[in-house]
């Protein structure tokens, strides 16, 4: 790994709500931020829920989210490589992003390895125990079938309806997320514990959670991206160690 160059990762900015207003400036913060480390910038990584619904037809995408898309095409075409993950609210991409932007498309966790370290990276959705209504809701989502009989609503209306379900969704999620629940109820310090008993993880990335964490478990950190609704928050690795830092 160049020492000169840094590895990012940020997630959760769910673009598209609660409004248009709200939605720009929050997109604007974070094309602010991605300038901010385009020369440092070694690899970034995106971990899911970008947007608050995306779905690809063959023909069409949502309207909006010019800045975001415009700078990660700058980023890509300037040699810094970019990683999206699919999260919950944005799984139904199907290879738009990867041949405008450039960037690697990961709708499952991923391990890598820098600097001799070693990262388990994924959104964070439905790991961990029970949760089982959401665990069945996103095998809905992440259905092959379901997701093409999806695709035969016209845009106007299935992309109505979706932010309609998508925005009642994060109303309702967005107290609970704001509370952390205990060590011994977090999902994703209860997934890591499992995890690190038959493997040899130095940091755990996750999204989803929308809480900003960093909490160790033997020598393992559990760190938990945040968001961009309320923190904008993001972690950072050095080639050495890293830390989860704020921006603005």
């Amino acid at each position: 790994m160049n020492l000169n160059k840094k590895i990012y990762f940020l997630s959760d900015f769910h673009l598209g709500v609660p409004n248009y207003a709200s939605s720009l400036e929050r997109e604007k913060r974070i094309v602010r931020f991605l300038d901010s480390i385009k020369n440092d910038a070694l690899e970034i990584y995106l971990v899911g829920d970008l947007f608050d619904f995306w779905f690809e037809y063959k023909k069409v995408v949502p309207k909006g989210f010019v800045r975001l898309l415009g700078k990660l095409a700058e980023l890509s075409d300037a040699g810094v490589s970019l990683h999206i993950f699919h999260g919950n609210h944005d799984l139904w991409q199907f290879g738009y992003l990867d041949q405008e932007i450039g960037c690697t498309v990961h709708s499952k966790a991923i391990t890598k390895i820098f600097s001799g370290k070693k990262f388990y990276i994924a959104h964070g959705d439905g790991i961990g125990p029970k949760q089982k209504w959401f665990k069945f809701i996103l095998s809905i989502y992440r259905n092959y079938f379901f997701q093409r009989l999806f695709a035969f609503f016209h845009p106007s209306i299935g992309i109505t309806i979706a932010n309609w379900f998508s925005h009642q969704s994060k109303q309702n999620s967005f107290e609970n997320n704001a509370q952390y629940f205990g060590d011994d109820k977090e999902y994703h310090l209860l997934f890591a514990s499992k995890y690190l008993k038959n493997h040899e993880v130095d940091y755990f990335i996750l999204g989803h959670r929308h809480l900003p964490m960093d909490k160790i478990i033997g020598a393992a950190h559990v760190i938990n991206l945040g968001d961009w609704i309320a923190y904008n928050t993001y972690a950072v690795f050095d080639g050495d160690k890293v830390e989860l830092k704020k921006y603005e």
